[in-house]
């Protein structure tokens, strides 16, 4: 038995209540799976609603006339301009380019900024944060004052907006303060899945009383990290410390995308982000590796850590997450390969127990996403 206290969300006794199996997970005791099973959780959140309790994430408030310019020191990512009512994904970076921590970023109004970090980041996040911004902006964890609900699915929409109907006209990241149950909350539409749906920030207190009336919805399902985990896999979205790190940058890990234009190097506040000359120098000359899809072309499913060999057997890769897509009804990955085998199809193995497993390098993400852009 470990001696490590593991932390409860708000929803723990909820959890076992529900049958759940708990695993520890970044520090928490957290819900892998409900009685219903991971395959069948997957795909109710496809076909209807699923709710996530992913109330381990940290939660923090910048506030102050300067907080968007402070951020903007820490981050690639256009933070000044970032409108009202509006949330964009954002990376911390080190001076090396690598990725400290993935985050969502919202702008509340009142020069207020409500970011979402991972959960086995929050504390050191909070630490680079205070060390890099301090006296600049006020900085406020919420780690346990808010919990974080995750409602996901092409029926999400449907069931958030009998309890306020406002949500249904919100499009993707966009940020609300909104009333539920009488509770001060924030909505964003957005999540982790590739489906619609709505990430529900909610005074700690309060969170049980609104799961339990989410899940008296019959489109509603409590789903656990397992299905989450399939269902951002089939998404394509990186999961912080498996398919990037501190040792890897944005180029590297295929999220060019992520860098504003206005912060790259011909943007007009170019750089000004810790690492932004190295992330430049590798967007101007190329990496030597970068994440890319992978789709093994047999049933065995291909783990996270198998090396990835060319048809000499030469090592050129790794996978860095892998699983079962029950959407896609076959097994799926990402890794990390030499640039040389990036293109589309490039036949690949991934050596599983010894053997040899034929992939294909693929697209991603591998079942198209369903956001609401309105």
């Amino acid at each position: 038995m470990s001696e490590v206290q593991l932390h409860k969300t708000p929803l723990h006794a909820l959890h076992l209540e529900l049958g759940a199996r708990m695993v520890p997970f970044a520090g928490y005791d957290m819900p892998v799976q409900y009685p219903l099973g991971v395959l069948k959780e997957h795909q109710h959140t496809r076909a209807q609603a699923g709710l996530f309790d992913v109330s381990h994430m940290g939660q923090i408030r910048l506030s102050g006339s300067a907080a968007a310019q402070a951020l903007e020191t820490l981050v690639p990512v256009d933070i000044i301009d970032l409108p009202v009512g509006m949330q964009r994904y954002a990376m911390f970076t080190n001076d090396a380019g690598g990725i400290l921590d993935d985050l969502m970023v919202a702008n509340l109004g009142n020069d207020e900024l409500l970011l979402v970090v991972n959960a086995a980041c929050k504390e050191q996040d909070l630490a680079h944060l205070r060390q890099h911004l301090e006296g600049q902006c006020e900085i406020q964890p919420l780690f346990t004052e808010r919990a974080l609900l995750a409602l996901q699915g092409p029926a999400a929409v449907t069931v958030l907006a009998r309890l306020t109907p406002e949500v249904a006209s919100m499009t993707f990241m966009q940020f609300r303060a909104v009333k539920l149950l009488g509770l001060d909350c924030y909505v964003s539409r957005s999540g982790y899945t590739g489906e619609d749906g709505y990430e529900i920030s909610v005074p700690a207190e309060g969170a049980e009383l609104l799961t339990r009336r989410l899940l008296q919805e019959p489109e509603v399902q409590a789903i656990g990290l397992g299905a989450r985990d399939s269902l951002r896999l089939e998404a394509g979205l990186c999961l912080y410390g498996h398919d990037m790190d501190s040792t890897t940058t944005p180029i590297e890990a295929s999220l060019l995308w992520a860098i504003s234009k206005v912060r790259r190097a011909d943007g007009e506040r170019a750089g000004g982000f810790p690492g932004a000359e190295q992330i430049f120098a590798q967007q101007h000359q190329g990496v030597a590796r970068k994440r890319v899809g992978l789709l093994p072309q047999e049933r065995t499913p291909v783990r996270e850590g198998a090396e990835i060999v060319d048809a000499s057997g030469k090592v050129v890769g790794k996978v860095c997450s892998g699983g079962f897509g029950p959407t896609l009804g076959a097994p799926l990955a990402m890794g990390y390969v030499d640039l040389a085998h990036t293109a589309l199809d490039t036949p690949l193995n991934a050596v599983v127990r010894g053997k040899n497993v034929p992939l294909k390098v693929s697209k991603m993400p591998f079942v198209a996403p369903r956001y609401y852009r309105g």
